[in-house]
């Protein structure tokens, strides 16, 4: 396939009448549009406005999807522990499978066509198999949690564990190699520190799973932490075993100078999620020191019901702005910086190669957006109008590993209307007020 327009190379590239070609699930060539035309006259050709690299959602919860909009207003702990939670304990198997489609739906509609999705305690065998079926590439891990949690979501340690381990026996480097598994305690609040060094065991046992959990995110999660550990968030993850190159942490958004050396020198990966974190009020995190430091900072929408859109597009903006008013700085967090985070650092915070990047020889992982539209009009820099400027609405074309999810702006790997008629018709049942004791 043959397909021609402006190519975002990678945050420093763009070739403005360039032309990709994909042979099976890898980009053969990229170049000059009458270069590669000439090339290539027999390959089937597509043409789009901007072609770019697929985007990475750092850490984002698909299985919540069925609850985006019902708990507005609440801080993290409420949030989660008066809705979320007794929400995703009240899914069945079919609903969980329902709610990731709908989630992984939304990504390729939107642009994203990696993600590292934090899933739930229980049937995510049914959304390892949706994210097989829509084609999605992903790391995903089933939720661990042994306390603080409504009883159909509570497991012993050796359940979870064991639950895990068949999981990931399973589909770590299933469906192609597409889907990888990252061993997911919840947090420290719902986890004993045996289920977090047993986290910590079992991913070493295995080649190329990671570990994916949430940490530092509020200040009353911090001092749930300290009165139970007597350490702070960071450091009692890094002292069971819960930082490292292979680790993504999601949110960090109050640590002090110690933690902060603890990401750096452990080389432990960061997700700013900075919707989700404005929202529910939880803070700002420091991204511009975690960059400083050389700690790799990919970007994540977290979940629907505390962003309410998995757009890539509006968190890239959001994640510039804020960072812009925080430090009363108009050159912070430029343009390119925050395209790194939503492609290659995201790519590395997931541990996938040669995704990130529109290069030869690298994954075919590549989304096509429309500019025909007065928002981008005049165009006079590309990256400049993808960060600040686009939704997930301009995408027109996605595909992953050389297989096309969308194309002119048509799903084509599953029956999209079918997903959304049927969370509609079953949403309104959904048990999503129930408050859990902390």
């Amino acid at each position: 396939m043959l397909l021609v327009g402006t190519v975002v190379v990678d945050s420093s590239t763009v070739i403005h009448d360039g032309a990709v070609v994909v042979e099976g699930s890898t980009i053969e060539s990229v170049g000059e549009r009458a270069d590669i035309i000439e090339r290539y006259p027999d390959h089937e050709r597509a043409e789009y406005d901007v072609l770019l690299p697929g985007l990475v959602g750092g850490h984002i919860h698909s299985v919540q999807s069925l609850g985006r909009g019902i708990a507005d207003d609440t801080e993290l702990l409420d949030w989660l522990f008066d809705y979320i939670l007794p929400m995703e304990a009240s899914l069945s198997a079919d609903e969980m499978e329902l709610a990731a489609k709908l989630g992984y739906l939304e990504l390729i509609e939107s642009g994203t066509t990696t993600c590292i999705d934090h899933l739930s305690v229980a049937h995510a065998d049914r959304a390892f198999e949706a994210a097989g079926e829509l084609g999605i590439r992903g790391v995903l891990g089933k939720v661990l949690m042994d306390k603080n949690a409504p009883d159909e979501l509570l497991e012993d340690t050796d359940t979870g564990i064991n639950e895990t381990e068949r999981l990931i026996r399973a589909y770590h480097d299933s469906f192609d190699g597409r889907l990888r598994y990252a061993v997911t305690p919840r947090f420290a609040v719902s986890c004993t520190e045996d289920c977090l060094r047993s986290a910590r065991a079992i991913a070493d046992k295995y080649d190329g799973v990671r570990i994916h959990t949430h940490a530092s995110e509020n200040r009353d999660e911090i001092a749930k932490v300290k009165e139970s550990t007597g350490k702070r968030n960071i450091h009692w993850l890094d002292e069971v075993g819960l930082t490292g190159e292979d680790v993504v942490l999601a949110h960090c958004v109050w640590t002090d100078e110690s933690e902060r050396e603890v990401l750096a020198e452990t080389g432990t990966n960061v997700t700013y999620c900075p919707s989700s974190n404005m929202k529910l009020a939880s803070g700002i995190a420091p991204i511009l020191d975690y960059l400083d430091r050389g700690i790799n900072v990919a970007l994540g929408n977290d979940g629907p019901p505390c962003n309410n859109t998995l757009d890539p597009f509006t968190e890239m903006r959001q994640a510039s702005l804020l960072q812009k008013v925080e430090h009363l700085d108009p050159t912070a967090t430029p343009a390119s910086a925050i395209f790194d985070m939503a492609t290659i650092n995201g790519a590395a915070a997931a541990g996938i190669d040669r995704v990130g990047a529109l290069r030869e020889g690298w994954r075919a992982d590549i989304i096509g957006l429309r500019t025909d539209i007065t928002r981008a009009t005049p165009l006079h820099d590309v990256l400049s109008h993808l960060v600040f400027a686009a939704r997930g609405d301009d995408v027109q074309f996605t595909m992953v590993d050389g297989r096309v999810l969308m194309e002119n702006g048509t799903v084509t790997c599953v029956d999209a209307d079918a997903i959304r008629e049927e969370t509609t018709e079953i949403s309104s049942n959904l048990d999503i007020k129930q408050s859990v004791t902390y």
